[in-house]
């Protein structure tokens, strides 16, 4: 998208407004895909906590994807998508058995990452197949905070309590038909993402009526000019050559699965703001924009680094600004960062904006979020609508009869009696 098309986008729609190209989208899902040509049986499932909205699911589900949830709400926007049942997989944290069953209702396929719901799904319903989920205690890339695979995490079953978790199969006769692991984003290393995974197709030798193997995702991406990213490519080559390996080993030919999220959207996304004042203390000049945390939270939930531009003045002269919002609440996007010379009005770009950004966005100050507009085949499409008052109040119930205002008068407290 050119920085015009974008600025037409913000005048069209208002701002603050997330935008999505699905031509980046397509090319990402077909660059992973010719990745791994080298396995006769591929399956990525899209991540739909990464974006959501079911627009983004059905150019996914017409791309051939299978779906990635994590919760029965996710389940329910995939199959309102249209993606089968079957092409859905449940891979929540912490829930309970009642939710899991309800999932198993819909006759989606099931990823359980815990002994005890193990125990208590196999024990009731040893007929419905399901992937367990393992902890290979590996530390595939990113900092702690998206890090999932290592020994603390609260994700998976540790490759400790295999023989629990083998004793469990036994007694329940339940049917496992797929490993799954996740050792976290920002992948850099993929040396150890193969160590990784050599730890899984040791883990799947212990079952062996599997139907695919689930290596999770994680690939990470480019934030900022020059920055580093996983090298899929190289991965594709080198993990389909071992997994190939397994399955003549195995002696079954197996399916390999991902659940790649950031990779698919997050560069396809760009988050349009308007700055609201430019403000010159003794010593920062702050650019305020019309959002916070309250619309994108990663820079300060994660230190998540977002390249921002001025697209109203490309050609400006750099200078140093910090980038704040406009919570109560220090929301900063960016300190003493080099930005083409900023003025009121102008309109800000946030680059990598499609994952993980409006999928975490609140009401936070009681304030709207923002629309969400498709970028397709050269035209703007509206996906969701920006938010109003009446939506900030819907859920609430109205109590306006059980207080009355001690400004009132006294014939308003006598009616009231």
């Amino acid at each position: 998208m050119r920085n015009a098309d974008l600025i037409q986008i913000a005048n069209t729609f208002g701002d603050p407004v997330y935008v999505y190209d699905s031509e980046k989208i397509i090319s990402q899902f077909h660059r992973l895909t010719n990745a791994f040509s080298g396995v006769r049986k591929l399956q990525l499932n899209y991540a739909a906590k990464a974006l959501s909205n079911i627009a983004i699911l059905k150019l996914m589900n017409s791309l051939g994807s299978g779906l990635d949830t994590v919760s029965i709400q996710e389940v329910q926007l995939g199959l309102l998508a249209g993606f089968s049942p079957e092409s859905i997989i449940f891979t929540p944290n912490g829930v309970s058995l009642e939710e899991i069953e309800e999932a198993a209702q819909l006759g989606v396929r099931i990823n359980i990452d815990n002994l005890s719901i193990l125990e208590q799904f196999g024990t009731k319903h040893p007929d419905i197949p399901v992937c367990v989920r393992i902890n290979p205690h590996v530390m595939a890339g990113g900092n702690s905070k998206i890090s999932v695979g290592h020994i603390d995490s609260k994700f998976g079953i540790s490759i400790h309590q295999i023989p629990h978790l083998l004793r469990i199969v036994e007694l329940t006769k339940m049917n496992v038909n797929g490993i799954h692991m996740h050792t976290g984003s920002d992948i850099l290393d993929i040396d150890v993402f193969l160590y990784a995974s050599e730890i899984l197709f040791e883990t799947a030798q212990n079952f062996k009526d599997l139907d695919f193997i689930d290596f999770g995702s994680g690939f990470k991406v480019p934030y900022k000019e020059g920055d580093i990213e996983t090298n899929v490519e190289e991965l594709g080559k080198k993990l389909s050559d071992h997994f190939n390996a397994f399955c003549e080993t195995y002696g079954k030919e197996l399916t390999l699965a991902f659940e790649p999220g950031k990779f698919l959207v997050s560069e396809a996304g760009q988050f349009l703001a308007r700055v609201n004042v430019v403000k010159q203390t003794t010593s920062t000049v702050f650019a305020s924009i019309d959002t916070g945390f309250n619309h994108l939270i990663r820079p300060m939930l994660y230190g998540a680094t977002h390249q921002i531009n001025n697209i109203s003045n490309p050609e400006g002269r750099e200078r140093y600004y910090s980038i704040v919002g406009y919570i109560c609440e220090t929301d900063t996007f960016a300190s003493n960062k080099r930005i083409n010379e900023i003025s009121e009005g102008d309109i800000l770009c946030f680059n990598n904006a499609g994952a993980y950004c409006f999928t975490m966005a609140s009401n936070y100050n009681s304030r709207f979020r923002p629309p969400e507009v498709l970028w397709h085949e050269g035209k703007a499409i509206l996906i969701r609508e920006r938010e109003t008052f009446d939506d900030l109040i819907k859920h609430q119930v109205d109590v306006k009869d059980l207080f009355v205002s001690k400004t009132a008068s006294k014939k308003e407290k006598a009616a009231v009696k």
